[in-house]
C-alpha cells in the first residue's frame, strides 16, 4: 500500500496561517476522497526561525488497497498550492510502501 509523506519548511511567524491552510485543504480532500487519511506534523525544534512540517496521506486499505495513487497524489499537490505563499523553499514528497498490514 502506497503512502505519501510531504515535508517542507514554514517560518515560525507564519505557523498559524500555514496550519489553517493545510488543515483546510486536507479537510476538503477528505470530503472529496473519504478513503483518504491525512495528518499534519511538525518537528518541535526551530532552525533559523523556521519549522519543518510534514503532511502524511494514506488510504483505508479496504476501500483503496493500493494506497495513494499517482492521480490522487497530483490532486493533493494541486490542493496544496494554497500553501505556496507561506513556504520557505519547496515541498518534498516521499513515497513509502507498507511492509506488513
Amino acid at each position: 500500500m502506497r503512502e505519501l509523506f510531504i515535508y517542507y519548511r514554514v517560518r515560525v511567524i507564519d505557523r498559524e496561517a500555514a496550519k489553517a491552510a493545510v488543515l483546510g485543504f486536507q479537510a476538503r480532500l477528505r470530503e472529496c476522497y473519504p478513503q483518504l487519511t491525512t495528518r499534519l506534523l511538525y518537528r518541535p525544534e526551530t532552525t533559523d526561525g523556521q519549522l519543518t512540517w510534514m503532511e502524511t496521506y494514506a488510504t483505508d486499505p479496504r476501500q483503496e488497497p493500493t494506497g495513494v495513487s499517482l492521480h490522487l497524489q497530483a490532486i493533493i499537490e494541486d490542493f496544496a498550492t494554497a500553501l505556496t505563499p507561506l513556504l520557505q523553499g519547496s515541498r518534498h514528497a516521499e513515497v513509502f510502501t507498507v511492509c506488513a498490514p
